[in-house]
């Protein structure tokens, strides 16, 4: 069919895993429509041929190729995406819009009218320095703390995640941006000084890399979460999705990587461009030998963040001064505080706008809203947090086992796609933290195949076969009535630990109007 549509000089590829395979082709990128349609024709003539049914005319279907192709063509777009490319320029094209350069260097011009190449004047086109920063946990996390950096430096910071795009702090949307949407948007600004862009799995295995250039790549950690989905079955099959990201690394760029994960420092060997390793061990033998050998990594000394390279040692500021860190108890804030250091270090910040980030990042649940934010609401101590997957949970556990409390509480739940015992996984992470009460909430946003209740009925399941008693464990139903059940079980010296994840400005509205109002354990919960 390749051959029949004139792309006989397309690649393709297979990977082939237990239970299925995937294919994939190259093709032009102004007919990108037209040949997922001739993928899927593909799929269907194997499964037609697999299951003896009749097969569609070749000849036709041929010709209907043909012509959406011929529809999508677009001469021009492939002209000025060669002319940006030999300039080692951005270049970004949806249905929309086609762009070269980036942020402040960006130009955009409508799909529908775009100019001959030589009708450009590229003396105006630039790229603005461009970070992706990836990983199981902490992504988001990474992103804000950097951005906080950039801006304290005197730089305008883009930041696609999660939860918005957003330059100089201000919104330009909201959801969930961590794909090739949001970095379009981000790159296409004209205040964008330096872009941070948050590279989600999901986005990477559907849709590739964001962009084909990139200053600075950070993968933050490797955890069970999301196998099975895209055939992805391992973790060492997730640490090739997740490092793809310095696969975008321009000459000169540089690969920020967590050397207290074992299988990153494995798969980091087919890392081609420089590293900059972090870690909590300030003994590592990895790490010392790397730094010996001229290269650059953060640490941990003397409970300071320290900056360590072939000419010493040099100290950006002690734990117990950053917010975010909970004085060094919050080991994973901890980790994403190197993380983001080692990327503001490749980007040449200067210290003095590190250390400020640092000390101010966190003082507020703004600056990272659904990370880590602790609420001291009438004696009890209220942490909310995004913690997904059980890597997640069990350094949110391990953190909020160093708060003093009476008893505790964990709200958690889970989305549907995850197996059964990556759901349990869960459960057991949470079960670390010896809660006296567990409420189990519903995501009925997210039951992507489930029954309503079949998650919740999973974990309160793993949680009594663990030794908690059936009556301590409680099915309120969504997330903001799990929040209210937990805050009316709740007495002056308790700890919540709410997992939050689809109402979190609910959430935080609701805690900061109980702040307001004085709010006391044993009184009605607002509606």
């Amino acid at each position: 069919m390749l051959d029949a549509v004139g792309w006989p000089d397309e690649i393709l590829a297979v990977r082939a895993y237990a239970g299925g395979a995937s294919l994939a082709l190259s093709a032009p990128p102004d007919a990108l429509y037209a040949a997922t349609d001739l993928n899927e024709w593909a799929w269907e003539e194997a499964l037609a041929e697999v299951r003896d049914t009749p097969r569609s005319l070749f000849a036709s279907a041929a010709k209907r190729l043909r012509d959406a192709i011929a529809l999508e063509r677009n001469p021009r777009l492939l002209a000025l995406r060669a002319a940006a490319r030999e300039r080692g320029l951005t270049f970004l094209s949806d249905t929309d819009f086609a762009s070269a350069g980036s942020g402040g260097g960006a130009m955009v011009w409508p799909a529908t009218s775009l100019p001959e190449p030589s009708a450009v004047d590229w003396s105006l086109v630039h790229d603005i320095p461009i970070v992706l920063v990836t990983g199981s946990n902490g992504k988001t996390t990474v992103v804000r703390l950097l951005a906080a950096m950039i801006d304290a430096s005197g730089r305008a910071a883009g930041v696609t995640s999660t939860d918005n795009v957003a330059v100089k702090g201000k919104t330009l949307d909201s959801g969930d941006y961590s794909g090739p949407g949001g970095a379009r948007l981000l790159l296409r600004h004209p205040e964008a000084e330096v872009a941070v862009l948050e590279t989600a799995r999901g986005g990477l295995l559907r849709r590739g890399l964001e962009v084909e250039h990139a200053d600075v790549a950070v993968v933050t950690n490797i955890a069970d979460d999301h196998l099975g989905e895209f055939g992805i079955q391992s973790l060492d099959e997730l640490a090739g999705v997740k490092l793809l990201v310095t696969r975008a690394l321009k000459d000169g760029g540089t690969a920020v990587l967590n050397a207290d994960d074992a299988i990153l420092r494995d798969a980091s060997r087919a890392v081609s461009r420089p590293i900059i390793w972090f870690t909590l061990d300030a003994g590592s033998p990895e790490v010392a030998a790397h730094v010996r050998a001229g290269g650059r990594a953060v640490t941990i000394e003397d409970e300071s963040i320290v900056i360590a390279n072939g000419g010493g040692r040099t100290a950006v500021a002690r734990l117990e001064d950053v917010p975010m860190t909970l004085a060094g108890a919050a080991r994973h804030n901890v980790a994403n505080a190197m993380a983001a250091v080692a990327a503001a270090g490749a980007l040449e910040i200067e210290l003095p706008a590190m250390a400020k980030a640092l000390l101010r990042f966190g003082t507020a649940a703004a600056d990272n809203p659904g990370r880590a934010n602790v609420y001291r609401i009438g004696g009890v101590v209220i942490v909310i947090d995004y913690a997904h997957n059980p890597h997640g949970m069990a350094a949110l556990a391990e953190m909020s086992r160093t708060i003093p409390a009476r008893r505790r509480l964990v709200l958690l739940g889970q989305a549907g796609d995850r197996t059964d015992a990556a759901v349990r996984e869960l459960a057991r992470a949470a079960w670390t933290l010896k809660p006296d009460r567990v409420v189990v909430k519903e995501l009925e946003r997210y039951l992507r195949g489930r029954r309503p209740g079949e998650i919740p009925a999973l974990l309160a399941d793993e949680f009594t076969r663990l030794g908690m008693a059936a009556s301590a464990i409680t099915f309120p139903g969504g997330e903001l009535d799990g929040v209210r059940d937990a805050l009316a079980w709740a007495r002056p010296g308790d700890l919540l630990l709410l997992a939050v994840h689809q109402d979190r400005p609910l959430v935080h509205e609701l805690l900061h109007t109980l702040q307001s109002i004085q709010w006391q354990p044993g009184s009605p919960v607002p509606q």
